[in-house]
């Protein structure tokens, strides 16, 4: 395989911050609609199910995209591909701004089509440049994402309603993020354009989609966001049920998705340790399946499940993301299985906060919601115990 280790210092640390400023935009773009949605349906007079729609919009995008993301990278390079990724969710944050519903669904999408993009292509960018620090640098990315995205939920309706800003100027301050991204980013379009050549001796013709190992980390990761955008999407309105006020349960919603970063942190080195993952994989995700329990049966501790599952979804995700990167044979695969992994998983992202809407609404209560997440993190347990095992694609089709 081509040698892509940047040839100074300088130019590493370019890589590696370009790389988590990227990470930056993956979340906080579109999470960060939670908190004003009520305002956004005010102010457009938007039905519910229009809303629905809007929350689920970029996943559907997600899912459409994804498969389409490495097979771009092959003819264009990762590094160019990944700035057209930054100017599309620039074009969709600045879409959002003008005011009309139309172009608010349209830059929505925008952003999806994205954040898509670079999903996918970040683990194979590490996987190829950085092949012996993929859990650290897996990490740093997923805790990079997952506190920026938590403080802009926490801040975008405070800011909001300083001095009259509204929604859409709160929604579009994330902009600033993805400038800074683009010109760091800037500085890798000369450089490693071409895909990493594959080793000659690794059989990587065969379609991902035709292992079983990769269906269990595909699985992984659709359950796992199957059970956190439920949160992600309802969680505010969960806790208002149970008489919290919006600030409080805005505040609760960002601390969830800070939760879902720290993970990082301990993943870090227990992964360099830890060459066999599906016991850690298994107890995660049952534990996210009780905390789902835990906000209906003992709401009173509501901050403390709400860590917990933001915790142990976010752990499950890095475990997931860094699956891709170990149990494939080189980056060319590594951009399939991501791109596989992430069309599924989103897919059913998208389907979750539709499904446990309508749940409430037909049932009038969140306990049916509630116990769908338990279910996906039980099934999610199981997909664990197999994609943790210490193998790679090949080696588990033998």
């Amino acid at each position: 395989m081509l040698n892509n280790t940047p040839k100074s210092r300088f130019a590493g640390i370019l890589l590696v911050l370009g790389i988590l400023l990227i990470a930056a935009n993956l979340r906080a773009t579109f999470t960060g609609i939670a908190p004003v949605l009520e305002q956004i349906i005010n102010h457009f007079g938007l039905s519910a199910s229009q809303a629905g729609f809007l929350t689920t919009l970029p996943l559907i995008a997600f899912a459409v995209v994804s498969p389409m993301a490495a097979t771009l990278a092959k003819k264009q390079g990762l590094e160019r591909t990944l700035f057209v990724a930054l100017l599309f969710i620039l074009a969709g944050v600045a879409a959002r701004v003008i005011n009309t519903s139309a172009m608010l669904f349209v830059g929505t999408a925008i952003i999806g089509v994205g954040i898509a993009i670079a999903n996918v292509l970040l683990p194979s960018l590490i996987k190829r440049d950085f092949p012996a620090k993929v859990a650290l640098m897996t990490s740093a990315y997923v805790l990079t994402m997952g506190v920026v995205s938590g403080g802009f939920s926490t801040l975008v309706f405070p800011l909001s309603q300083l001095n009259g800003l509204g929604w859409q100027l709160a929604l579009g301050s994330s902009a600033i993020i993805t400038l800074a991204s683009i010109i760091v980013w800037m500085s890798q379009l000369s450089k490693h354009t071409k895909p990493a050549s594959i080793d000659q001796h690794t059989d990587t013709s065969k379609s991902v989609w035709r292992y079983l190992l990769a269906w269990q980390i595909t699985l992984l990761l659709g359950l796992n966001s199957f059970l956190n955008y439920i949160i992600i999407t309802w969680l505010p309105s969960i806790l208002i049920e149970t008489g919290q006020s919006a600030t409080q349960a805005g505040a609760y919603h960002g601390a969830f998705q800070i939760a879902t970063a720290l993970p990082g942190l301990i993943l870090i080195p227990l992964l360099a340790k830890l060459k066999d993952q599906s016991v850690l994989s298994f107890i995660l995700a049952m534990l996210s399946a009780l905390s789902a329990l835990g906000l209906l049966y003992m709401p009173n501790f509501a901050f403390v499940w709400t860590l917990m599952l933001g915790f142990c979804s976010g752990a499950c995700f890095i475990l997931g993301l860094s699956f891709i990167s170990l149990r494939t044979d080189d980056s060319q695969q590594a951009a399939s299985l991501s791109g596989m992994s992430q069309s599924v998983g989103y897919l059913l992202a998208a389907i979750g906060p539709m499904l446990a809407g309508a749940l409430h609404t037909t049932t009038g209560s969140w306990s049916a919601p509630l116990w769908l997440c338990a279910i996906a993190g039980v099934l999610c347990a199981l997909c664990g115990l197999g994609s943790g095992k210490n193998t790679t694609l090949a080696k588990s089709a033998n």
